[in-house]
């Protein structure tokens, strides 16, 4: 019953992405050494989330809605190619451990969010 609840779809939307990033940013430390490597990233939360027409745009809720599309959480690549190593690769360390750090953050904001909403819930209902 809560799931269709568009604050819930949105704090589970950003928990996924979390976990989607964090592929990457581990992928990225893992391959710090491998020769010709690229630095991968995921597009932000914001990017995915919002509406790709401007304002008031359509977006799909639920499967089935808007034709079937299937919603607005797709995870896209971005390469960086830029500050590379001697042996071609691009991954600094450093700046993936910043990012790691990042999507813990907006982990945790995803299920702050959600646990305010179903406190709000319990409110509402009489129940604590």
């Amino acid at each position: 019953m809560f799931e269709k609840l568009e604050i819930f779809r949105m704090a589970h939307a950003m928990a996924t992405h979390a976990g989607a990033r964090q592929t990457v940013v581990s992928q990225n430390i893992a391959n710090a050494d491998t020769p010709g490597y690229r630095a991968k990233d995921v597009a932000s939360f914001a990017e995915q989330f919002a509406p790709s027409a401007g304002e008031g745009a359509q977006r799909a809720t639920r499967a089935g809605h808007l034709n079937g599309a299937e919603g607005p959480y797709q995870v896209a690549m971005i390469r960086s190619d830029e500050g590379a190593n001697p042996n071609g690769n691009t991954v600094s360390v450093e700046e993936e451990m910043m990012k790691a750090v990042e999507v813990q953050r907006q982990h945790d904001r995803a299920l702050a969010i959600y646990k305010s909403s179903l406190g709000l819930l319990r409110t509402s209902i009489g129940r604590r």
